[in-house]
């Protein structure tokens, strides 16, 4: 095991994240680990993969860098940069190097909203080879055992030129996510908001109603997370309505038909919902 982990101790998850499993994903990524396997998640925004993610660098006792891919993102900001502090030209890691460096688990999140020249860096190792180059120090790190590469992103919002490549996704082993099953995520709402069940019923039936408009206007439904979201506000006294109108309504679009239909759904739900 690699031994020098302080200056990762920051990114250690201390206590146990909430997290209700879906099926098998937990063991699934336990063997991807133990057999030095790259993992990539796979499933709409807000549906859990993050939590996954930090529920199992807790659970396997190793620190998480996280990272959200953009398109400005270059490979100097995964890898790492020469800096000049205090007159003096300084190398410092980035979050994928300090990751391998150390034993982490390095999460980079929307994969594919990174620019394609900036995730060829990770090909070397998401296979056998398990080797980082690091061109401008003209060095090969090689990961040891605990480093573990996660990537994810949204199939929904694919295009051509928003694509994950075979190159890239078949160095992986593939786990799908979805939002959870009615009666779970219920449960979830309920455990994360502190709403009552009765309300969290609610709100799961209401965001059940919106991902039906998917394809029909909508990019995306309601997501677990805006649901809690809304159950926040409402355990903090905000109406039902107020809070689904902020947390949900105008988290989803901007199109002022689109707000008026999901208002109407909102209101054929929520009008009967028990607020207590």
């Amino acid at each position: 095991m690699s031994s020098d982990l302080s200056p990762l101790e920051s990114y250690r998850i201390i206590n146990e994240p909430y997290y209700e499993a879906v099926a098998n994903e937990c063991e699934l990524f336990s063997a991807a680990f133990a057999n030095r396997l790259p993992i990539l998640l796979k499933g709409p925004t807000g549906c859990g993969k993050t939590r996954f993610v930090e529920r199992m660098a807790w659970q396997l006792g190793r620190p998480l860098l996280t990272v959200s891919c953009h398109e400005d993102m270059t490979t100097s900001d995964l890898v790492g940069r020469f800096l000049v502090i205090g007159g003096e030209t300084v190398w410092r890691d980035g979050p994928l190097t300090m990751a391998v460096r150390h034993g982490a688990i390095c999460y980079l999140d929307e994969i594919v909203e990174a620019r394609k020249d900036t995730t060829v860096v990770i090909h070397p190792l998401a296979d056998d080879r398990r080797l980082l180059p690091i061109e401008k120090l003209g060095t090969v790190l090689r990961a040891p055992p605990e480093f573990a590469l996660v990537i994810s992103y949204n199939p929904g919002y694919q295009s051509v030129l928003k694509e994950l490549k075979q190159s890239t996704r078949q160095r992986f082993v593939a786990l799908e996510f979805d939002y959870p099953k009615t009666g779970l995520e219920k449960t979830i709402i309920q455990k994360e908001s502190g709403v009552s069940f009765g309300m969290a019923s609610a709100l799961v039936q209401f965001a059940q109603l919106t991902r039906n408009l998917k394809g029909n206007g909508l990019e995306e439904g309601a997501s677990t997370r805006l649901l809690v979201h809304a159950g926040r506000l409402i355990q903090s006294g905000r109406t039902p309505s107020e809070a689904c109108t902020a947390a949900i309504t105008h988290a989803l679009t901007d199109d002022a038909d689109l707000i008026a239909a999901i208002t109407a759904l909102q209101e054929s739900v929520l009008g009967t919902a028990d607020g207590d």
